[in-house]
């Protein structure tokens, strides 16, 4: 059964304006799936297919021919020979809506847009399902702690379990799983193998894919962390310029996401290292051999793996929303102060803590008094997401918040 996707609304809107559609993101998050159930019966090429491939980086000008628009293409990243023929057909029609486009490799796809089809496509990031989205919840505004947000939200809030919770951290979001007939350690060997063999041998050389495994290994045990590519290097075994490229690689794929710090004039205290987040907590829990919610629950990353289970969702929702460059950041200065999200918005800063207790308290939030000084920005109102069951006023501007209202 199809699960109805926020971003669809975004989709739509991009017809509209572009002649072409672009939708990136990780293998196997439902972007065919998507474009399949928004779009009825357009003609579909995939260039999975080695043949249907074969003959578009060939005969680019033939399959053209063959293959009129409008026309979902599939991995389009493989053929970019195609991209100077979709710019001749999109500037002679004059018309909207003519491609519509999946890739699961955005470092390629970005370049080959950005040179060919600057102002004639439409770029949307999909990643797999949000919890909105598996509990049918049909608000599609981005998350922001502040009033108007909760007043809103309150309409929409379903009641998540703890137990819940950890199933879907262990699960993670890909949509082949929520069939629950599905193994998921084999389900994600396969999606290893797949990616690797796939995007990561096209994107670069690789010498030994077990070495890049083991770098995913690392990588995913350290998710919910600062970056620190010496400390990886060391532990793969490889130079750490080696892995900054390998991580660029999981970066661009949809894999990892990197949290920007938030620094200004003002705070020279501040520390500049992005942290680092696994998007699919149920990769990095297979990476890491949690093999159950339990004992990943009970587990030592139990709480990295809330904390990076949140800044998804959270960003979901941004992306969701069609906004790709998410005004998101965290804080930490030299004097170990930090705060674990900063929601930049309307020229304030509002302070976010994770934590996965059902017993928060006022000492969470402490750290939130350090963005009181910075200059023309000012403080708006935050809290803590936690697992406590409701939504209440922890102080004046400050609120406790259950994982539901994500």
């Amino acid at each position: 059964m199809y699960i109805k996707r926020h971003v669809e609304d975004v989709v739509k809107k991009a017809t509209k304006m572009f002649s072409a559609v672009l939708i990136t993101g990780p293998r196997q998050v439902g972007k065919t799936t998507l474009l399949k159930n928004l779009l009825g019966n357009l003609e579909y090429v995939s260039f999975d297919d080695p043949v249907m491939l074969m003959m578009a980086k060939e005969e680019p000008g033939n399959f053209f021919q063959k293959h009129l628009t409008p026309l979902i293409i599939d991995e389009v990243q493989y053929a970019p020979e195609l991209f100077p023929y979709v710019k001749m057909i999109a500037d002679r029609s004059n018309k909207t809506g003519l491609f519509y486009l999946t890739g699961s490799q955005s470092f390629h796809l970005m370049k080959n847009v950005t040179e060919t089809m600057a102002g004639r496509v439409g770029i949307i990031s999909l990643q797999g399902f949000s919890l909105r989205e598996i509990y049918r919840v049909s608000y599609n505004k981005p998350f922001i702690p502040i009033e108007n947000y909760f007043s809103e939200r309150n309409k929409y809030v379903v009641d998540i379990s703890y137990s819940e919770i950890f199933k879907r951290i262990h699960k993670g979001h890909m949509p082949a799983l929520e069939n629950d007939e599905q193994d998921i350690g084999l389900f994600y060997e396969s999606y290893l193998n797949t990616y690797i063999q796939r995007d990561v041998r096209d994107l670069m050389q690789v010498g030994n894919l077990s070495d890049f495994v083991k770098f995913m290994t690392v990588a995913a045990a350290r998710t919910g962390q600062m970056l620190n590519y010496n400390d990886i290097a060391r532990d793969v075994g490889v130079s750490a310029p080696t892995i900054k490229s390998w991580l660029s690689v999981l970066e661009a794929s949809g894999i990892v996401y990197l949290l920007q710090p938030y620094f200004n004039n003002v705070t020279k205290r501040a520390i500049k290292t992005p942290k680092l987040y696994f998007l699919n907590t149920g990769l990095a829990a297979h990476l890491t051999r949690w093999s159950t919610p339990e004992t990943l629950e009970r587990g030592a990353m139990a709480g990295a793996f809330f904390e990076t289970f949140v800044i998804s969702e959270i960003l979901k929702s941004y992306l969701n929303a069609g906004i790709t460059n998410a005004p998101l950041y965290y804080y930490r200065d030299k004097d170990k102060r930090e705060i674990d999200l900063i929601i930049e918005a309307d020229g304030k800063l509002h302070p976010i803590e994770i934590k996965k207790t059902a017993n928060p308290s006022s000492k969470d939030i402490s750290n939130f008094a350090v963005l009181d000084n910075l200059g023309d920005v000012k403080r708006g109102s935050g809290g803590i997401i936690c697992t406590y069951k409701e939504k209440i006023k922890i102080s004046l501007n400050d609120y406790i918040i259950p994982i539901s209202y994500i």
